[in-house]
């Protein structure tokens, strides 16, 4: 009796909890398809407010795209051969190394804006740029990459496949191509859904960085809340959302194939 009735208790705990969640973020999106907020869904829905937030802010929308896969693209070139080296020379040094890069994460994102505003403030023409915000992006974005990798890299004992390919003849770039990246395969797919959700989504820091040409997807979004009529702003996090919750999917649907991959592996 006792367990059905705490049962039921967390039950309705745990639905009250997502109601306080969701419930928001639903009435945002009905907000932003409804013709006139103050006379709710009976003054009929459209489509013309998402229309205006595509004319007004398609921008922001493109340069969050183009940063996310070019913060990617950085942190697949970075990420993955530094979590390769810290899999194979398994050290305290390496471990400091892992702590030290780390930093970002745990240091508040306007600090690191900050400190890039101060050491890179006086280049004017990259101070003005999506660059610009791209070093941030990848500065906090690359710790997770590369602990994605390294995960699955130590889980596999990859110094030890690689001795193995090794002894069959196989050089470096061959090991590298045939053993280290198929393996690391999980790792590297989870790592960069979470780099690209973590770029189109970053605020704190973006907001720093950003110039009035260089604003991304959530900088304008605070902007068309501080400045546009409500419908606006709630048809801009409707089109947020249908960026992000696809890639959160992915990452959901991600992690489970990156678990079963390893344990493969590890069973092999």
């Amino acid at each position: 009796m006792r367990q059905n009735l705490l049962f039921w208790l967390l039950l309705a705990f745990t639905v009250a909890t997502c109601a306080f969640l969701i419930v928001p973020i639903g009435l945002s999106l009905l907000a932003g398809v409804s013709a006139n907020w103050q006379l709710g869904p009976s003054g009929g829905l459209t489509l013309r407010w998402i229309e205006e937030v595509w004319s007004l802010y398609s921008g922001t929308v493109v340069r969050s795209l183009v940063l996310a896969v070019a913060c990617l693209i950085a942190d697949l070139l970075l990420g993955v051969p530094l979590a390769y080296v810290l899999a194979r020379h398994p050290s305290r040094r390496a471990r400091a190394i892992e702590e030290l890069i780390m930093l970002p994460v745990a240091v508040p994102g306007l600090a690191t804006a900050l400190a890039l505003i101060i050491l890179y403030g006086g280049w004017h023409q990259f101070r003005g740029s999506s660059s610009f915000i791209l070093v941030g992006h990848v500065l906090f974005t690359l710790p997770f990459m590369v602990r994605s990798v390294l995960a699955v890299l130590a889980s596999i004992d990859v110094k030890t496949l690689e001795e193995g390919a090794a002894s069959l003849g196989a050089g470096p770039w061959r090991r590298l191509a045939t053993v280290v990246l198929p393996n690391a395969k999980p790792g590297i797919l989870a790592g960069s859904l979470m780099v690209v959700t973590l770029s189109v989504g970053e605020f704190n820091m973006t907001w720093m960085l950003h110039t009035p040409l260089t604003q991304t997807l959530p900088v304008g979004l605070a902007d068309a809340y501080a400045s546009m009529r409500l419908e606006i702003a709630s048809a801009y996090t409707v089109v947020f959302l249908l960026m992000i919750v696809p890639l959160l999917i992915l990452m959901q649907l991600a992690a489970p194939s990156a678990v079963s991959g390893t344990a493969a592996r590890g069973g092999k």
